[in-house]
């Protein structure tokens, strides 16, 4: 038997799983040296937990690894070669568990050990990673560098990002409920789908744990996926997932950064606004004013593009309602016109010199230090403004439900 959706088709086995609670989802590419012995394992561990599961096999292969797993028992979701993230979204529309678990078909985790996985989810828990560095990892199963170099680095950089304590973010094995991977919206196509999926889950603010799982070497005569591509694979894998760890945690580099860096130049702007100053040896001037202009601007508008990137990737609605309340259309409209105006009249006197004394300004007094502070007003005045266009924007577009957060005061 078999049903379509688009260009993916299930396959369905001679004994058919009645009402699954779990949903283990493999992708697989020519893997008929492991494939019959992983569903045993899937099979044994599903009998130890206690749970009715069904093995979904999302397979690109031009070997005999769909007709084993359909003869093992297994669903197949027969797709075109086109990556691992991509092959969980092709078969999410054929998913009929409330829990997902996933991984390799390899045989190098250990699925006759998924119990900790279903226990977790019967406690209320969506998101659960496994952990090898919490577990067991047999000897020869990680190379060297991923073991105690790519792994540990990016799993830090994530850490502190995103304010996680995750010990394995690569970790293959994980398990998310299914409700929460329909609404986690996968988008990446390749390896990066990892990491997107562990972002996601913090975006999401989804009960996560975290549990040991064994990891175990390739059986003999089988090369990992990565060494079939060549030495640079796991490089570009690894750097892939760190340009996810980047771009869904953009504001992680712009909003507080643009708070510390605004604040020195708006302060440093100030202090010189009525004339120089001197602070022991040090004087400061129009150079020092102008050094605070500028990383006034700077870090104001890190501060707006932190703000707007955590809009766009607000999944729960917080940040939504917060920036939408903070900065409502006529009072941000209003004061960002009270900041132009002001900057304008500070600017105005320096302007009427500068005309005055036929386009040049020969000489420092305090109408040129109070223009410059006008300028940076005027700059400031106009961002706001701007900015608070682009989000009102954002906050119309993120979700259909996101004009409802807006405050039209």
């Amino acid at each position: 038997m078999s049903e379509r959706s688009k260009d993916a088709i299930l396959r369905i086995p001679a004994h058919p799983v009645n009402e699954p609670e779990l949903s283990i989802v493999v992708p697989a590419l020519n893997e008929e040296l492991t494939i019959g012995e992983f569903i045993d394992w899937c099979q044994e561990g599903m009998t130890r937990a206690g749970v009715v599961g069904e093995i979904l096999i999302v397979d690109s292969s031009i070997d005999k690894t769909a007709e084993i797993a359909l003869s093992k028992g297994a669903y197949v979701v027969s797709t075109p070669k086109r990556g691992l993230g991509r092959a969980y979204i092709d078969a999410l529309p054929f998913v009929r568990g409330r829990y997902i678990l996933m991984g390799d078909c390899d045989c190098t985790y250990d699925f006759r050990e998924l119990k900790p996985f279903v226990d977790k989810f019967r406690e209320g828990y969506e998101y659960i990673m496994g952990s090898r560095y919490a577990g067991y990892i047999e000897p020869g199963a990680m190379p060297t560098l991923h073991r105690y170099f790519g792994t540990p680095l990016t799993t830090w950089i994530l850490n502190v990002m995103y304010s996680s304590r995750f010990s394995d973010i690569h970790c293959g094995m994980r398990g998310i409920s299914a409700d929460a991977f329909r609404r986690l919206g996968l988008q990446s196509q390749s390896w990066e789908y990892a990491s997107e999926l562990v972002l996601k889950s913090v975006h999401m603010k989804l009960r996560t744990s975290e549990v040991p799982i064994r990891f175990l070497k390739d059986r003999d005569g089988r090369l990992s996926h990565h060494r079939r591509s060549g030495w640079f694979s796991p490089w570009h894998a690894g750097w892939i997932n760190l340009r996810a760890m980047f771009i869904f945690g953009a504001d992680f580099f712009l909003f507080r950064p643009g708070i510390v860096v605004g604040l020195v130049g708006l302060v440093l702007t100030a202090v010189v606004a009525f004339g120089p100053i001197t602070v022991g040896p040090i004087t400061l001037s129009l150079h020092w004013m102008f050094l605070g202009v500028c990383l006034a601007v700077v870090g104001i508008e890190s501060v707006y593009l932190g703000i707007i990137a955590q809009v766009l990737y607000d999944q729960v609605g917080d940040s939504r309602r917060r920036w939408a309340r903070l900065f409502p259309y006529t009072r941000t409209t209003l004061l960002s016109a009270v900041i132009f105006v002001g900057g304008a009249a500070l600017a105005m006197p320096l302007l009427y010199r500068y005309v005055a004394s036929g386009f040049r300004l020969s000489e420092l007094d305090a109408s040129t230090f109070a223009g410059v502070a006008g300028l940076l007003a005027l700059i400031v005045g106009f961002s706001t403004f701007g900015f608070m266009l682009v989000l009102h924007a954002a906050l119309l577009s993120t979700k259909p439900s996101a004009s409802n957060a807006l405050d039209h005061s």
